[in-house]
């Protein structure tokens, strides 16, 4: 009788832990939803990527070494809610083998996403870090510090725009600090799948 009592306050333990659980990780990927979900307790800036929230096929373009635009690449581009609904994280899968992904956190106190960039071309002692805002045009655009060849002062520009539910766009610029120069050197356009 002992074992079988055990038992059952065991097994009552065990639900209401799972139960417990299931409620505090509620907003994590599950069967019903495979890419997370956006918690609300979360800043409301989460929702700025929710067009881009699940699985893209894209295009990738870079510039050569000679300046010309290489060939397409085929990429599919994966987004994610993680950390229970309170950042976002992406990940690239590209034909050439050069994958990538980043985790986007929203910071209440300096009031930017902050965006943490790593990949397979080289495993890096410290990410990258891109911060910025989504404009009153739509666009979600990302700075970080970078000195162009000649050493003039300025940033690398990361720019989503035509975001939709039908896909989206993605340009990669070296710009000076009026960004009044602007130079392309990486271009994605996307369509969703999920």
């Amino acid at each position: 009788m002992k074992t079988i009592v055990a038992f059952l306050v065991t097994l009552a333990f065990t639900i209401c832990s799972l139960s417990a659980q299931e409620k505090t990780m509620k907003f994590e990927a599950s069967k019903k939803h495979p890419f997370g979900q956006y918690n609300p307790e979360a800043p409301k800036q989460l929702q700025d990527y929710k067009e881009l929230i699940g699985i893209s096929k894209c295009e990738s373009v870079n510039r050569k070494p000679d300046q010309s635009w290489a060939k397409p690449v085929k990429m599919t581009w994966k987004w994610k809610y993680i950390m229970n609904g309170m950042a976002i994280q992406d990940e690239t899968l590209k034909g050439d083998g050069r994958h990538s992904g980043s985790i986007r956190q929203y910071s209440k106190d300096s009031l930017r996403w902050n965006v943490h960039y790593y990949s397979s071309a080289g495993i890096a002692s410290t990410l990258s870090v891109w911060n910025g805002n989504k404009n009153k045009e739509g666009k979600i655009v990302l700075y970080r510090k970078q000195k162009a060849p000649n050493g003039m002062d300025g940033f690398y520009r990361l720019t989503f725009y035509d975001i939709s539910k039908k896909g989206y766009k993605w340009i990669g610029e070296w710009v000076d600090t009026t960004e009044k120069i602007v130079f392309p050197t990486w271009k994605i356009s996307c369509t969703k799948e999920d």
